[in-house]
């Protein structure tokens, strides 16, 4: 395979990975908490292909590398709902839920009360206080939230949510069902908690939608130019042979 399709096709695999990671962002337009991504690219010099057609050995060439993923932690949207289990935070903070393997780290404020009395997400993992999970009895009504994350059960406090500051959250990893993996939490301490209230993703759809359109036509221009240089290259291997003969 000739060297400038390998270069198109490289552009064309890194901007079909872009391609999937904002297809994932406008999938999760209206998911709590969530935090949109996008795609980080490199050059790449391929050490051992030399651009030799004009006799320049020593010129190497250069292909596009999908080096990883970009996450964007700025802050969405507040939006009030008034239940009592919806907590949003203002700041840098995550909440901190026990998975099977290990703490994980979300955005995510949707909480809920499982029929253990535990303190969970919508999906069931529990949240994490500084005692531990957080219960409730059957009769524990007025439960309120402090702006510093103290849990009161009819004004008697009961917990703290655990919220993390992270002072690198780049370094975060992205495990799935809206959350993350990662070292080096502390207590948070520029994080706000908002009870009644939920974060919205900070996905831009408008954004999004035009980063898609620009991509979808870059594809679409190498895939003509790809097309042009093989009908360029069989008209030559065609003119070549008939002169043969």
């Amino acid at each position: 395979m000739e060297n400038a399709q390998i270069i198109g096709l490289s552009r064309q695999v890194a901007l079909r990975r872009e391609l999937d990671v904002i297809a994932n962002n406008l999938a999760n337009l209206n998911t709590t908490g969530f935090r949109g991504e996008s795609v980080m690219f490199e050059e790449y010099l391929m050490p051992v292909a030399e651009m030799d057609s004009f006799r320049q050995p020593d010129r190497q060439l250069s292909y596009v590398l999908d080096r990883g993923t970009f996450h964007n932690f700025d802050q969405g949207n507040v939006v009030t709902t008034g239940a009592p289990l919806d907590v949003a935070l203002q700041g840098e903070g995550f909440f901190v839920v026990q998975a099977p393997e290990g703490e994980r780290y979300t955005r995510a404020g949707s909480f809920a009360i499982d029929n253990t009395g535990t303190l969970v997400t919508l999906d069931g993992k529990p949240v994490m206080g500084e005692g531990g999970t957080i219960v409730f009895g059957p009769d524990d009504v007025d439960i309120a939230i402090a702006g510093d994350g103290t849990i009161s059960v009819g004004g008697e406090a009961r917990d703290r949510l655990r919220v993390v500051e992270f002072a690198q959250p780049q370094l975060l990893e992205k495990v799935g069902e809206n959350l993350f993996s990662g070292t080096g939490g502390a207590p948070a301490e520029r994080t706000r908690v908002m009870q009644g209230a939920l974060e919205k993703s900070n996905v831009t759809a408008v954004a999004e939608i035009s980063r898609m359109i620009e991509v979808t036509r870059t594809y679409e221009t190498i895939s003509h130019l790809l097309a042009k240089g093989a009908d360029l290259r069989s008209k030559a291997i065609e003119k070549l042979g008939t002169t043969n003969a």
